[in-house]
C-alpha cells in the first residue's frame, strides 16, 4: 500500500515538473517570439492571440487549452482507461494554471534563440511526463483511441494539425514566423524521441529466469499477447525464457514498471515496431 501511495506522489509530482517546464518554454520562449508550440497547445496558442488581436475577447492560452482538453478527457476516460486519462488530464490543468501564473518574459530579439530553447524544453516537459505513464493530453489521448480503433499509425494527424498550426501563423503574422515554428517543432520532436519515443509500436523482448512469474504480472496489467522462447546464454549455458511482447508507447512505463518488480536482473531490449501482421489486440 505504501509503495502504491508513493507511485501515485512520484507520478504526480513528475506529472507536475512536465506541466511547469511546458509552461515556462512557453512563456520564457515561444510567447514573446510569437513561435508556436505543437498539438493542442500551439492551436490554444495561435486562436488566443488571433481572438484577442481581431475581436473584442480576450481568452488565454492556458483558458483555451483547459476547454479543448475537456472533451478529449471525456473520450479518454471511455476508451482508453482511467488512469492515464486522469493523470493526463491533471497534467493540462497544472500547465493551463501555470501559463496563467508564469510571467511572460523577453530578455533577447534572437527569435532563433527562443525557437530551439522552447522547443527543446517544452520536448523534455513533454517526454518525461510520457516516460511516466501519462500524457499532456490532446493529440496524444486521440491518437491513442484512434489507433485502439483503427490499428493504423496516427503520424498524420500530429502533421496535419501542426500543418494548420504552420500555415495559419505564417499566412496571419508572416512566413518567417512559421519557418520558426517549424524549426521549434523538430528540435521538440527530436528531444522527444531521445527521452522517451514517438514510435507508437514497440516490441519488448524480455530474458529472465522468472518467466511464469512475469508472465502473470503482464498479464495482470496489459491485455497483450506472449510469445515464450527458451533461450540459452552463450558464455554461461545458463537456460532461460525470452518473453516477446508488442506494445503500444503509452504501455511502456507500465511494462518498465512490471519487469523491475518481478525481476530486476531482467534483460529487457525495447525495439521500434514498424508494422504489425496478423491479429493485435487493441483493447
Amino acid at each position: 500500500m505504501r509503495d502504491s501511495v508513493w507511485e501515485h506522489i512520484k507520478k504526480l509530482a513528475i506529472v507536475f515538473i512536465g506541466a511547469l517546464l511546458n509552461a515556462f518554454a512557453m512563456n520564457f520562449f515561444l510567447k514573446p517570439a510569437n513561435v508556436y508550440a505543437s498539438g493542442f497547445t500551439g492551436i490554444a496558442q495561435l486562436l488566443s492571440k488571433i481572438i484577442t488581436q481581431f475581436t473584442p475577447l480576450n481568452l488565454s492560452t492556458g483558458l483555451l487549452l483547459f476547454l479543448f482538453n475537456i472533451p478529449v478527457a471525456i473520450l479518454g476516460w471511455k476508451k482508453i482507461g482511467k488512469a492515464f486519462t486522469l493523470y493526463s488530464f491533471i497534467a493540462v490543468i497544472f500547465m493551463s494554471v501555470l501559463i496563467e501564473i508564469i510571467p511572460i518574459q523577453k530578455t533577447s530579439d534572437d527569435i532563433l534563440l527562443y525557437s530551439i530553447f522552447g522547443g527543446v524544453i517544452s520536448a523534455v516537459g513533454v517526454g518525461i511526463t510520457l516516460k511516466f505513464g501519462a500524457s499532456t493530453g490532446g493529440l496524444d489521448i486521440i491518437a491513442m483511441v484512434l489507433s485502439r480503433m483503427k490499428d493504423k499509425p496516427v503520424g498524420i494527424y500530429y502533421f496535419i494539425l501542426n500543418a494548420v498550426i504552420i500555415f495559419t501563423a505564417g499566412a496571419v503574422y508572416g512566413w518567417d514566423k512559421a519557418l520558426y515554428t517549424l524549426l521549434a517543432l523538430y528540435a521538440s520532436t527530436r528531444v522527444i524521441d531521445a527521452i522517451h519515443t514517438r514510435y507508437q509500436k514497440l516490441t519488448a523482448m524480455i530474458i529472465t529466469k522468472n518467466s511464469d512469474e512475469l508472465k502473470k504480472a503482464i498479464h495482470r496489467k496489459l491485455v497483450r499477447g506472449i510469445t515464450m522462447v527458451p533461450v540459452k546464454g552463450a558464455f554461461t549455458n545458463e537456460e532461460r525464457q525470452m518473453l516477446i511482447i508488442v506494445i503500444t508507447r503509452y504501455e511502456l512505463y507500465d511494462l518498465e514498471h512490471i519487469i523491475r518488480e518481478v525481476d530486476p536482473n531482467a534483460f529487457t531490449n525495447i525495439v521500434q515496431t514498424t508494422a504489425i501482421f496478423g491479429s493485435f489486440r487493441k483493447d
